[in-house]
């Protein structure tokens, strides 16, 4: 079961990626303008792109929500960490350009820490669904993490501060999305399609989902997808393993362990931010 997580976390990240770099080269084409507006997605809804875009994070939330069901929170989500590095290798023959050998020591340390991080807090246990005592404050908390972000970033001009925040928020956005998806999708596995319906997590991963992309929109139209990646990349990770532990009372390895997984966090966010500015992606999408 957890082999099957992990293996359908890991296409749903690549086909996250390759959504990720169709949305960025159509974000380019809307005027600066539409940000934040909900003009914004009238615009991208015409070009053809970003539906190739929106077919891959459909594609992508499929994948997840079998890696949810599978597995735990806090295994599944952390392997989207390779989203980056996924859209960066994708995104590379449409810029005619190759990945330095920094690029590939990189993703080498990304894989390396995700690997030791997860093989040493070994994600398990935890419960299908959650109270409300435990959704409540995690709603909060996810929420004004959100308002924050997309605050701090409106008084910011584009930029890769601005992707910076916007990924950011988005990344809260993704981890809330899948902690509510996990509890609908257990839903439907265990009392079937009638029930799934009337879940109000059902509604609440829909709505959040449609956020957390509109949230994404931003980010890639105000700066590179290096600069709003590891914001979403390593936010994503961080903010879904607390809410398995916090909502689904999963479990992760405590004593020395915590040693080896800090050494991997480290190498992930060490090939993350390198990675980032080995391969600068910017206006050339649009070429």
């Amino acid at each position: 079961m957890l082999v099957l997580c992990v293996l359908f976390a890991l296409i749903g990240a690549a086909s996250n990626a390759t959504g990720t770099v169709f949305q960025r080269k159509a974000a380019l084409a809307v005027p600066p303008g539409d940000a934040l507006k909900p003009r914004l997605m009238m615009d991208l809804v015409r070009q053809p792109v970003w539906l190739l875009g929106i077919g891959g994070v459909v594609g992508a939330a499929l994948f997840q929500a079998l890696a949810l069901v599978m597995g735990p929170l806090a295994l599944a989500q952390p392997v989207f960490i390779l989203e980056l590095p996924f859209a960066l290798l994708i995104a590379l023959p449409v810029l005619h350009r190759t990945l330095p050998r920094a690029g590939w020591v990189s993703v080498a340390c990304m894989v390396a820490g995700l690997v030791i991080a997860l093989a040493s807090a070994a994600p398990d246990g935890g419960h299908p669904q959650a109270s409300m005592a435990r959704w409540i404050p995690a709603l909060a908390l996810c929420l004004a993490a959100i308002g924050c972000t997309v605050g701090a970033a409106r008084h910011r001009r584009s930029g890769a501060g601005r992707a910076a925040l916007l990924g950011s928020a988005a990344a809260v956005g993704n981890a809330l999305t899948a902690a509510l998806m996990k509890s609908a999708a257990n839903t439907f596995s265990d009392d079937g399609f009638g029930a799934f319906l009337t879940a109000w997590q059902t509604y609440g991963f829909a709505v959040c989902g449609v956020a957390a992309v509109f949230l994404l929109e931003n980010a890639l139209q105000a700066g590179s997808i290096a600069a709003s990646q590891p914001a979403l990349t390593l936010g994503d990770a961080t903010v879904s393993l607390l809410l398995g532990i916090l909502v689904y009372a999963e479990h992760i390895r405590t004593g020395w362990w915590i040693l080896p997984e800090l050494a991997g966090v480290a190498l992930v966010t060490t090939g993350t931010l390198h990675l980032s500015r080995a391969v600068p992606l910017t206006g050339e999408l649009n070429t």
